[in-house]
């Protein structure tokens, strides 16, 4: 069964649209982009997350995203 989410998806998209025109806007290229998204994500686990919880939020993090990659080569 699929997990519900609490926001819209039309909440979800325009702030991953804003993400993105502000990566964009900047030239970033990807390995730029990664560490900068992955360094936000730290910050927001460091100073919105229970110590006690940390590490199981980053490993729930890290198993979605790689639930999340397309596997398909052709890109």
């Amino acid at each position: 069964m699929p997990q519900q989410s609490r926001y819209s998806d039309e909440h979800v998209e325009k702030l991953l649209s804003e993400l993105a025109n502000v990566l964009e806007e900047h030239k970033t290229p990807t390995d730029l982009s990664l560490m900068v998204l992955g360094n936000m994500v730290t910050n927001l686990i460091n100073s919105s997350v229970a110590p006690a919880q940390r590490q199981a939020i980053a490993r729930s993090f890290a198993q979605a995203l790689q639930s999340s990659i397309n596997s398909d080569p052709a890109h």
